[in-house]
């Protein structure tokens, strides 16, 4: 039996970004925006550096999510006290309130799609895929910074 397990996670991960899209619409969220927005929240004073590469995506990915969520006043930057390059991340209310929608949103996935697992296989099957993550994060750096990999 040949194992397709990528198959798997991008059928889910699709799945579950659409129906977010489509919910978070109302929000002025798209495209993952709300990946972006919750992140910040998470990780109060974030620079776009380490949130890019927390989230496996490039720069200007994250340059254009972070613009839009700043026009949308969901997020603002301040300048860091030594450096004045370096902008810090910050959510702004309206923002903490559209993030815990959204963290509700994901609360409710995470139960909806585990249904029917008992707590040990949710604990494995956590334990496994942050396996998966970590290597797929480490070839994701490999490949960004330039490696080529052998198939």
């Amino acid at each position: 039996m040949k194992e397709d397990i990528l198959r798997q996670i991008g059928t889910i991960a699709r799945a579950l970004d659409s129906i977010a899209n489509i919910e978070f619409k109302e929000m002025q969220l798209n495209r993952g925006q709300y990946l972006y927005l919750v992140r910040i929240k998470e990780n109060t004073g974030i620079i776009s550096d380490h949130l890019a590469g927390m989230l496996n995506v490039d720069r200007t990915t994250t340059a254009r999510s972070i613009k839009k969520l700043e026009q949308n006043q969901l997020i603002k930057k301040e300048n860091d006290a030594e450096n004045k390059k370096i902008k810090h991340l910050f959510v702004t209310d309206l923002g903490k309130r559209l993030a815990i929608k959204i963290e509700k949103e994901n609360t409710y996935s995470n139960e909806l799609v585990l249904s029917g697992l008992s707590l040990k296989q949710r604990a494995e099957l956590t334990a496994l895929l942050k396996v998966v993550e970590d290597n797929a994060s480490e070839n994701w750096r490999f490949v960004k910074n330039g490696g080529k990999r052998e198939y």
